[in-house]
């Protein structure tokens, strides 16, 4: 009997999903920030900042940024680092690289790396990263623990965690409102701007199947970690869990 997973609110095989995930990003890849800041009013720009904040990244360190897309960490990262650190932009889908690349090229940024990487089998040395992140890239691995695993694995002790990710909102009134926004405005803007509501149809489904703040803090403690907390962003729409190497 076949596996199956989730893809939104559809049930596929699992050997499915990764290439079903590629052609939502391979279709919305040149609209990808200008839909971000559309879907959020530009609010992912401050959850970003508080991400890079919350790091404690310093110069000299090395950073890996997984499903980095089109860079906006990475960017961050690298100013941190200073010349003397290293950042690794990693994605699965060499769109997503593209458009990274092109906008790091735009910033002046010519020495971040760019890696096509899956998460779930990461090829780095152990103990190689100070900071690992992900930033609205998680809800759309296949097996999420075995790419907690991977992220434990590649960094040094002592170093940390990032996963900042859609979430569980706290207040039912919110809830309700952020619904409404989500399935019946999103999948509109998706289809305004970038002539894909398809693919902002599954962005929706995707928030809603994966796991909650304490669901995912367990998740990130059975891959290793011996500490991990999260904070809630704007009402629980986004939350950061944050987990250290020990």
């Amino acid at each position: 009997m076949e596996k199956t997973t989730h893809f939104g609110y559809k049930q596929v095989d699992v050997e499915k999903k990764q290439g079903l995930v590629k052609e939502v990003f391979d279709s919305v890849a040149g609209k990808y920030d200008l839909m971000n800041d559309v879907m959020s009013m530009g609010t992912h720009r401050l959850w970003k900042s508080y991400t890079i904040s919350s790091s404690n990244v310093k110069e000299g360190d090395h950073v890996l940024d997984i499903a980095g897309g089109t860079g906006d960490l990475a960017i961050k990262f690298r100013k941190k680092v200073g010349p003397s650190g290293k950042v690794i932009l990693s994605d699965i889908n060499e769109s997503m690289l593209h458009e990274g690349r092109k906008n790091l090229i735009n910033h002046g940024i010519i020495d971040v790396e760019f890696v096509q990487a899956n998460a779930e089998s990461l090829p780095f040395e152990d103990n190689t990263f100070d900071c690992v992140s992900i930033a609205f890239g998680l809800r759309n691995v296949t097996d999420k623990d075995a790419a907690l695993k991977q992220m434990h694995r590649v960094l040094k002790k002592g170093g940390t965690l990032l996963i900042l990710e859609f979430s569980k909102v706290e207040n039912q009134m919110l809830e309700k409102a952020y619904d409404f926004y989500s399935f019946n405005l999103i999948p509109k803007f998706g289809e305004y701007f970038a002539n894909d509501e398809d693919s902002y149809q599954y962005l929706a489904e995707s928030i809603r199947k994966h796991p909650d703040q304490e669901t995912l803090k367990a998740m990130v403690l059975d891959a290793g970690f011996e500490f991990c907390e999260f904070h809630n962003l704007t009402g629980g729409i986004v939350a950061l869990h944050k987990a250290v190497k020990t």
